[in-house]
């Protein structure tokens, strides 16, 4: 039998077997994700691409299938770690707020 010659095989696609786990709103926070995803080990890709529908371009943040679940997870309490450090800066200052309202100055 004669070997077929590999330039007739399909080349792989980097992207086959990766899935979104984000979209971002911009480079910044795809960046910021795949940062933080590839510091716990999740291998990640940044896809960006035209959406022709809208006119505007789409970043998705994209992980091997195997490590969805725990990128989710490792996103989701990013998230809320950022909303809490928020709301404690936010009561930081307004308590900074409320103390200058009960100065005397006698």
């Amino acid at each position: 039998m004669a070997k077929r010659s590999k330039k007739f095989h399909k080349p792989q696609n980097k992207l086959e077997g990766y899935v979104v786990v984000a979209f971002a709103e911009n480079m910044e926070q795809a960046r910021d994700y795949k940062t933080l995803l590839d510091a716990n080990d999740i291998p990640t890709i940044i896809n960006e691409h035209e959406a022709h529908s809208i006119g505007s371009t789409e970043i998705a943040v994209m992980v091997s299938e195997e490590f969805l679940d725990e990128a989710h997870v490792i996103i989701e309490s990013q998230h809320t770690y950022d909303d809490f450090y928020d709301l404690a800066s936010e009561e930081e200052s307004d308590a900074d707020f409320d103390n200058d309202l009960f100065d005397d100055d006698f």
